[in-house]
């Protein structure tokens, strides 16, 4: 009997697997967006939050500076906000240096000893925001450059469509150890699903490594109860509070990419990623059951499996688990060639099991617990 419960249990998460990629996934195979029609360009305030980050700027803010978007004129039509939450490095004088060469630059500086209304990164992101002239914001962060020196006109195109929010992919530098090969394939996972859910009308993060939203959208995010709560986040929250059916894009040109280098060691990035998970559980319901409903099917099928490989159903098993697997690993498969990350598919059958582990572990901060410090 129990032999019989388990195989049908089996099928069952096979099943709601199956229903994810009919419904979801199946829309990474949409064509790329669509060329818009010519519209003037319209100016960008491009949103960095900087604390001790004195050699990031140096090395990536050049890339960002010297954007090539201009408006009719031929003149630069974007403005570089930094705001330096109270550094204790060198950053004020990285930054007065780059002001002799780019007039485009702002900089916010915030004391050590200033009043703070908003935790973490959320007070240096609203003095930024207060700050910037523009009603587009690009947002990214001090580690991160830009794969092109058009990454501000490419992330900016869909606005002319009458988006609010508008999605980008953050790439991770390839490295030669198991942990940078996860963190790339979980960021590709990540994608698979934040793209295939905003094209089916269920958008529900970002990546704020590479994000751009309106000024009202943004604000809409800031004055929701959530916004408070947590020292990071404003990917994630920006999405809840502002994000609807059709207004937001994503754009998974590699022209639009930015990259940032991966944690070096297990512990940098579970903590990274305590962080990051910190926001799910203030997800929109719908979105928390259909992500728990994911998860959880992924996670018994393959402790369904592993138990049936040592019943008579261990033939089924076998067959009905290569089809789903092969099923997934195409859908990875044609992800991590949009994203350039073609050398991540010989991973998938690992890295497919190692998600279990990975979910998990990291239960407690998905459901319940807060990360309290965003760096």
């Amino acid at each position: 009997m129990f032999t019989n419960a388990a195989f049908f249990f089996f099928l069952f998460c096979i099943a709601i697997q199956l229903g994810f990629v009919l419904y979801f996934f199946i829309r990474i195979f949409t064509p790329p967006e669509k060329k818009l029609n010519y519209a003037p360009d319209q100016p960008v305030s491009v949103i960095i939050c900087a604390k001790n980050e004195a050699e990031n700027l140096k090395a990536n803010l050049p890339s960002i500076l010297a954007q090539r978007y201009t408006n009719e004129a031929g003149n630069t039509h974007f403005e570089v906000v930094v705001a330096d939450d109270a550094s204790t490095d060198n950053t004020q004088e990285v930054l007065r240096e780059l002001q002799k060469s780019y007039r485009n630059l702002k900089v916010v500086t915030i004391g050590t000893g200033e009043e703070r209304k908003l935790p973490g990164k959320k007070h240096a992101l609203s003095r930024a925001v207060a700050e910037a002239k523009h009603d587009i914001f690009l947002m990214t962060d001090a580690d991160c450059v830009p794969a092109t020196a058009i990454w501000i006109k490419k992330m900016i195109r869909p606005f002319k469509d009458g988006k609010e929010v508008v999605a980008g992919y953050g790439k991770y530098e390839t490295e030669d150890s198991l942990l940078n090969s996860f963190t790339r394939w979980e960021t590709v996972h990540t994608f698979l699903q934040l793209s295939t859910y905003a094209r089916a009308g269920v958008p529900y993060m970002a990546v704020g490594r590479n994000l751009a939203c309106t000024r009202a959208a943004f604000e809409k995010a800031q004055n929701s109860p959530q916004w408070a709560k947590l020292p990071s986040g404003d990917d994630d929250l920006l999405i809840n509070a502002a994000a609807a059916k059709d207004n937001v894009a994503v754009v998974t040109s590699a022209k639009a990419f930015t990259t940032t280098t991966a944690k070096a060691d297990w512990l940098s990035w579970a903590r990274q990623k305590q962080r990051h998970l910190s926001t799910g559980k203030y997800y929109r319901f719908r979105v928390k059951t259909l992500l728990a409903k994911y998860g959880f099917s992924h996670a018994f099928v393959w402790l369904a499996f592993f138990v049936l490989l040592f019943t008579p159903f261990w033939g089924e098993a076998i067959a009905i688990m290569m089809m789903r697997s092969l099923t997934y690993w195409t859908l990875w498969q044609r992800a991590a060639c949009i994203l350039r990350e073609k050398k991540l598919v010989r991973f998938f059958p690992l890295f497919d099991f190692g998600w279990l582990i990975y979910n998990f572990a990291f239960l407690p901060y998905i459901i319940w617990k807060n990360k309290q410090q965003w760096t």
